[in-house]
């Protein structure tokens, strides 16, 4: 008898590169939802009607449900809202609010929000949103519960459980704000490390998918210097211009011009529960100096 197949152990055993596939949406909204979740998270859940009917209509925002680990539950509906894009300080931005009643997210002013200008109160601190959605891929269940665990035991505030960052065959997956660096092949130990080091203002390179919010050149391009420039700070580079797939990025105060090259690679299942194949990409990468900035 051979054993089940899983996405994450295939595409660990294969070598595939993780860099430039963390999510590219820019503008994300977090509700809190005990669940159980579905495979379409949203679609499926036991929110209340027009609340989901609001949720799935949401054009330009990505929609996450988050819960704490163990299904705790405190008083009110916790939400958070990020904008991954680069504000004038060249920064993303996360927003909290805690709602009476689930129903308030109808409330919410959509436009501002997908502005960047939410009215709600700027979230200070760390957050971790680790992936455990089993009914989406076994990989995220399996190798998410127990990082929700180790996580939740040393910041309890801080981490969530939320339905779907991509790429399940790297779990376990992290999505840490505000930085929107997601993080893939985690287990409970390495998670806890990894999110030490961003606490303390390093990205773990190890572990760096790219920074969600921008085109996966970017994040090629911004893991590609950190590694040849020896660079570890967790402090987002500058995207000076992006054509095609040349990126000119402005990193420990200087300017780089990186020039990618993407490779198609052999097709592979995306995920345990789906028997279609997707080809994927590799990249090969070089560098200049063009000055300092």
């Amino acid at each position: 008898m051979t054993e089940e197949f899983r996405c994450a152990a295939a595409s660990l055993a294969d070598a595939e590169p993780m860099a430039g596939t963390a999510p590219e949406d820019a503008v994300w909204l977090f509700v809190e939802d005990v669940g159980p979740w579905g495979r379409k998270a949203v679609a499926e859940s036991r929110l209340p009607e027009e609340v989901r009917a609001f949720l799935d209509g949401l054009d330009g925002v990505r929609v996450q449900l988050v819960r704490r680990h163990g299904g705790v539950s405190r008083p009110g509906v916790g939400v958070f809202a990020a904008h991954l894009g680069a504000d004038r300080e060249g920064s993303p931005r996360v927003w909290a609010t805690t709602l009476d009643d689930v129903h308030d997210v109808l409330d919410l002013d959509v436009a501002a929000l997908r502005a960047g200008r939410p009215d709600l109160p700027v979230h200070e601190g760390p957050l971790w949103l680790v992936c455990t959605n089993g009914r989406r891929d076994r990989c995220c269940a399996e190798a998410g519960r127990p990082i929700a665990a180790a996580l939740s035991a040393r910041w309890p505030d801080e981490t969530w459980e939320t339905t779907h960052l991509g790429g399940h065959r790297f779990a376990g997956t992290l999505l840490a704000l505000p930085s929107g660096l997601a993080l893939g092949r985690l287990d409970a130990g390495s998670a806890v490390a990894a999110c030490k080091e961003l606490e303390a203002g390093r990205l773990p390179l190890d572990h760096a998918r790219g920074r969600a919010g921008r085109p996966p050149a970017v994040q090629v391009a911004e893991l590609h210097l950190r590694v040849e420039l020896d660079l570890d700070d967790a402090a987002p580079a500058e995207t000076l211009s992006v054509d095609g797939d040349t990126v000119v990025l402005r990193v420990g105060g200087a300017d780089y011009s990186v020039e990618i090259e993407r490779i198609l690679i052999e097709p592979r299942r995306q995920s345990c529960a789906d028997l279609k194949t997707k080809a994927g990409w590799e990249h090969r990468v070089r560098s200049w100096r063009l000055g300092t900035g």
